[in-house]
Order: C-alpha cells, then sequence, then structure tokens
C-alpha cells in the first residue's frame, strides 16, 4: 500500500486526480487516475509473477467498461528486476518499473521497448517505411537484404503485422534515414472484453441474492459484475453516454463507510455515477444514490438508479 501511495502522490505532482487507495476488501487495482482525456487503473505489485490471472482479467474488464487503461508497477519477474523505460506485460495487461511510469507523467517520454519471451522488441511504423523504400526507389527484396531480414519479415512490418528487433529497427532507420519506432502508448484505453469473458465473470454474484436482483432488473443493460475490487458491477449506458458504477451492501456490514467512500473518489476520478444498492434504506452518504432492494421492482431503466444522486 505504501508503495502505491507514492505512486499516487508523484501522478498527482504531474497534474493527474487521482483517487483514493483500494483497501477496504482486496481488489485487482489500488487506484484509479485521469489527467484529461487519459484515464488509468493501477496495480502496483512488487513482484508481477505474485499478481493473479484472475485480477488481470477483472482488470481488463473493468478498465473496458471505465475506457481507461489498465497498468501494473512492479519491480521483478521470475527472480529479476524490471529494466526502466520498457514495457512488459502479464496477461496483456502493460508492465513497467515506477521510474518508467514516473518518466511517461513527468517527461511525456514513452517507452520504445518491449520485453518478452523472444526478447527485446519494438513497434515499427508500417506505413512510413513502405512510403520511405518507395521514395527511394527501393524493393521489398532489395531493403530486406539492406537490412538483413526476409522479405516476408519485411513485409510483416509494412502492414504493421510483425514486431522487430532492436537491431533490425536500427538498420531500418538508418538504411531510410528516418526513425521508424514508434513509442508505446502505455496510457491507451483497454480495448473491450468479449461477451465470452463478461459470461465467465458473472460466476461472481454465484450466492449473492442482492445482486442477483440487480442483475435479473438490468438484465437488458450492458452491466457487468466486478469481484475484485470496492464495488459489485459496472453498467454502460451507452444511451446516456454514461457508466454507473455499483455497491450492494447487506446489513451490518462493518467498513461500509469506507467502500462507499472509495466508491465514490472513484467515481469523480472516471466520471461515472455511484449507486449503492442495500438490503433497507438506511445508509445516507452525501452524493452516492442509495437505492433499497424492493424500489427496484418499480424501475424501469438505468436512469431511475441515478434518479436520487
Amino acid at each position: 500500500m505504501e508503495n502505491a501511495v507514492h505512486l499516487g502522490v508523484a501522478l498527482k505532482e504531474a497534474g493527474f486526480q487521482v483517487s483514493q487507495i483500494c483497501c477496504s476488501r482486496p481488489s485487482c487495482f489500488d487506484f484509479a487516475a485521469r489527467k484529461e482525456d487519459k484515464t488509468v487503473l493501477v496495480k502496483v505489485n512488487s513482484d508481477v509473477d505474485t499478481f493473479p490471472a484472475q485480477s488481470a482479467r477483472e482488470l481488463k474488464v473493468i478498465a473496458g467498461r471505465l475506457s481507461a487503461a489498465s497498468l501494473i508497477i512492479s519491480q521483478q519477474a521470475h527472480g529479476k528486476p524490471l529494466e526502466d523505460d520498457t514495457v512488459y506485460s502479464r496477461n496483456a495487461v502493460f508492465v513497467v518499473t515506477e521510474k518508467t511510469i514516473r518518466n511517461i507523467v513527468l517527461q511525456t517520454a514513452n517507452p520504445l521497448i518491449y520485453a518478452g519471451p523472444g526478447g527485446y522488441t519494438v513497434e515499427v511504423d508500417g506505413v512510413l517505411i513502405e512510403k520511405r523504400r518507395k521514395e527511394l526507389g527501393l524493393s521489398v527484396g532489395k531493403l530486406a537484404a539492406m537490412v538483413g531480414v526476409s522479405r516476408r519479415t519485411l513485409y510483416g512490418y509494412e502492414r504493421g503485422m510483425t514486431r522487430a528487433s532492436v537491431a533490425s529497427a536500427y538498420k531500418l532507420a538508418k538504411t531510410l534515414g528516418v526513425p521508424v519506432v514508434k513509442p508505446i502508448n502505455v496510457l491507451g484505453r483497454t480495448r473491450r472484453q468479449s461477451q465470452c469473458l463478461l459470461l465467465k465473470a458473472k460466476h461472481a454474484i454465484a450466492g449473492k441474492v442482492l445482486l442477483q436482483k440487480v442483475f435479473r432488473k438490468f438484465a437488458f443493460c450492458d452491466i457487468s459484475p466486478v469481484h475484485r475490487a470496492p464495488f459489485d458491477f459496472v453498467m454502460n449506458v451507452p444511451s446516456g453516454g454514461y457508466v454507473i458504477v455499483g455497491s450492494v451492501a447487506l446489513n451490518g456490514e462493518r467498513n461500509l463507510g469506507n467502500r462507499v467512500e472509495e466508491l465514490l473518489s472513484i467515481c469523480q476520478v472516471v466520471h461515472a455515477y455511484p449507486v449503492l444498492v442495500t438490503e433497507k434504506r438506511k445508509y445516507c452518504g452525501g452524493d452516492v444514490a442509495c437505492v433499497c432492494v424492493d424500489e427496484l421492482s418499480v424501475m424501469r431503466s438505468p436512469e431511475d438508479l441515478i434518479a436520487s444522486v
């Protein structure tokens, strides 16, 4: 938690709005941060190998729902330290060191190098390569020979199908006389996950009667359950262009106040509507819409959920 706090402070210094640290219950991310049109959900995990695959999948689901980037900050993998200014990946989530993310947000210096099982690679600008090759009057075969790769490999570069080794990218840039490596957009939005993955995630509602009632009522909506977060569901409302982030609460939940505070803080950052569904209307907490489960029966649309915000 301490490392997450320090990183949150660094992002604030870089002009980001940062939510509270999520500690009311186990979460697949530690905090949300936003600057202008860039939103990111951040998990700080000193050893990336200890971050469960299921948590990574849920992190992607939530980030996709919130049009945010998903990012893991770590210092080592497989018992070895991670290198700065290099991008790693675990379960399709970007992983970088704390120094790397600081460089990105403070200096807008996006890294160039991917590290993977096959070694270090870079993404090259295929359109630029093809354009410059034709300007120089070089055939695919000629340029491939000059760079020391096969025609098929060069064709893959030009079509954006293949990453290049660092050495090949250097030779391409030297031969063509232009920089060809594309920076890695670490803070790019996470793609929405497939329906198959979302259906699997619905196991999260098993045994949760209150959450099941919410899903039955809004089954016609674009709603996804959440297990590893301070909240319990995320609902996209395309017709209104907004997102609802909701929690369900049982009577007697001891840390409900802390969880609601985190919910409100996250929603302020990601620009979503917070909703709390309770067994009986007992919670009155500022800007969160509190809905008693009995009130669900008379609701007809997602707008009814947020009417009292």
